[in-house]
Parts: C-alpha cells; structure tokens; sequence
C-alpha cells in the first residue's frame, strides 16, 4: 500500500525547517520511499532568536511560543503545498517539531511546534511529540531515527548523521545501537559566525587551519564521553561545554580545524566496534555530509577499521530525517513500533507520538 505523508524536521543547526513530501509503500513486506517534494523553509532572524532562547522563556512565555511556532509551522506547511500542487494528496503530517529541553533523566523532553495547531490549520491529521513515549518508558528518548534507517536505507552496517549534533547507529549482535557522539555543526557555523559566514562552505577554513592539541585534548575529555550509551546530547551542550573551551583558540582557522579533528576522532571511537567485519559501508547524511573537509578527515580516520564511507544523493544527504519521520508519523498511525528500545536504552519498544485529527471523520 502507498501512502503519501510530509515529514518536518527542525534540527539544533537552527538553519530552517526540512519539508519532505514522501511516498512511503510497504508492498511486499518490505518498505522502500520516494521523495516527490522537498524544501528547507530558512527562519527569520526573529524566529532563530526565539527557538534559540526559548529555554529562557517564562512558562507563560514559552506556551505562547508553543503555539506560535505551531502557526509559522502550519503556514509553511500550507505554503509548500501550494506550491507544489500537493492539495487533497497529502494523507498525513509528522512533525519532529523543535527540541528545547531535553533531560530524559528527569523523564521529560520538550519540543515545541503544536501539533493541534498544525493539524487545525492545514486540515491535515498531524503527529507530534514523536520522543516522549520513550523516554517514559525509561529511555533516552534519542535517537529516534534508528527505525527509519532500519526499515527505508538497508544495505550500510552503520549510519552517521552530522547535523547540529552528530549521531551514530549500527548493528551489533543484532541489536540496533544508536546514540548521539557530540556537538557539530551547531559548533561549526558558531564558529564561522564569527566572520558573517552561516557555514565553512567545503570545510575550507578549517582546511586551511592548524589543529590546536592542548584544546583537541580537552575537548576529547570532556564527561559526556564517559558516559556508556544509550545516550544523548542536549542542545545546551555545545554552548556550555565546547565552547568555552574553543574560546581559548584566537584564530577561525584553528578553531575550526580543531574542531573537525574532534568529530572525526570520537566517530572513529564510536565506530570501533565493527572493526571485526572484514569490510562495512557508513552512510552519511545531514548537513555535515557537504562539508568536504570534515568528511575525508572522518573517512581517514575510519579507513583503518575497514569502513567505506558512502554519501548519498543531495535530496537524501539534506532530508534524511524528514524523511525519516514521515515514516515514524505513519508507522504511529498505523500503531506499529517507532521506536528501537535497544538504540534508546527503553524498557521495552514503541508506538510513540501524538495523533491530532485535523480532518473530520
């Protein structure tokens, strides 16, 4: 059966909101998807301020932006479909919405975006709130695309998605592990801020930099990395853990180089495990996968474990999450498993997210 459902995705790079308009069949018991429309809709600087400050909101003001982000959502959403002609063809929404506190060890995520009001504004039956069933259930909560890459992007022993955080998930004893590795491009474009760039285009700075060792080695130590997994970054961590410690590097250049020698070195801890295949494919994804530089330091560093890295075409590279949660919202309307409890660290696996009935019955 084909069913024909947009995915929305607001990452920690806060650079816009990833529309994907799928079609997802699961003929022959076995899923494949195809990506009929996509755009990243940029956020006004207003909007960034807002989503980047909102852990400073009162609970009345963070409400209130709840609901508003909702709105813009809702109007991007009835944009794209405007323009693509997608009227009365659209079945279902999922939206991620955008993550604001996250402390699964206190048993709670936030991610803002109503779902209600997105559902009432675009007509259209809408999930959300994908991340809370897990974490519940004692998880993480994170990551939660381990069941996409599983069922839509078979053939890789592992995946690598670099956007504001990296995140890594492989097979292992047939369990699926997954976990996020550390802050990246929410550190990356930080960085290049710094000279009115939104990104290092190519990783060409930081080509041109000299790794600083005294600030490679304290990055390397911080805790977070001790910790076993499941596991998983809140947006906050960047901010006051790494960059404090980049702040002490007076050059761009360096910074950035140190940088990307930091994430290319704990993805080639994380992938150490599979050094006993004899040879494994990494697909990699998200907005990192255009940043040359970052990935042929990451591809030399994992070449020794007997890892080829693969990156795949430009719709996948920029819309894999939303992709990806086009199919979580329609395996949670169909009350099928969204979840993974071996990659979360939950108790158990499962149908996790809001449904919210824009259509009448």
């Amino acid at each position: 059966m084909v069913y024909r459902v947009i995915g929305l995705m607001s990452g920690s790079s806060l650079d816009g909101l990833d529309i994907a308009f799928v079609q997802l069949d699961d003929s022959g018991k076995k899923w494949s998807y195809q990506v009929v429309a996509t755009e990243c809709v940029p956020y006004s600087t207003e909007m960034e301020t807002q989503l980047r400050n909102a852990e400073n909101l009162s609970a009345l003001e963070y409400a209130q932006l709840h609901v508003q982000y909702g709105k813009w959502v809702a109007n991007a959403v009835n944009a794209f479909i405007e323009k693509n002609q997608l009227w009365h063809q659209v079945q279902l929404i999922a939206s991620h919405g955008h993550t604001t506190f996250h402390q699964p060890h206190l048993g709670f995520t936030g991610q803002l975006g109503c779902g209600a009001t997105i559902a009432a504004l675009t007509g259209i039956n809408t999930i959300s709130d994908l991340r809370v069933m897990d974490i519940a259930l004692g998880g993480q909560g994170a990551p939660i695309v381990p069941m996409g890459e599983k069922l839509l992007f078979a053939g890789y022993q592992s995946y690598l998605n670099i956007g504001g955080i990296a995140n890594i998930s492989y097979t292992q004893n047939d369990a699926f592990i997954a976990y996020d590795v550390c802050a990246a491009n929410a550190v990356l474009n930080y960085v290049t801020g710094k000279l009115g760039l939104p990104y290092d285009d190519g990783g060409q700075l930081a080509a041109s930099g000299t790794v600083n060792k005294v600030v490679l080695e304290q990055l390397n130590q911080l805790p977070y990395y001790t910790q076993p997994f499941p596991k998983s970054l809140a947006n906050n961590f960047a901010r006051e853990q790494v960059l404090p410690l980049l702040a002490a590097e007076t050059s761009i250049e360096n910074a950035l180089a140190t940088y990307v020698e930091h994430i290319a070195y704990k993805i080639f801890l994380a992938l150490e495990p599979l050094s006993i295949l004899t040879q494994s494919n990494l697909l990699v994804t998200g907005g990192g996968a255009f940043n040359t530089y970052l990935v042929q330091r990451i591809s030399e560093m994992v070449l020794p474990l007997g890892i080829t890295v693969h990156t795949p075409d430009a719709d996948v590279v920029m819309y894999k999450e939303a992709v990806i949660m086009a199919l979580l919202g329609l395996l949670r309307w169909r009350e099928e498993n969204t979840t993974l409890h071996s990659a979360t660290g939950a108790s158990r696996s499962s149908i996790g997210g809001a449904v919210w009935m824009g259509q009448m019955a």
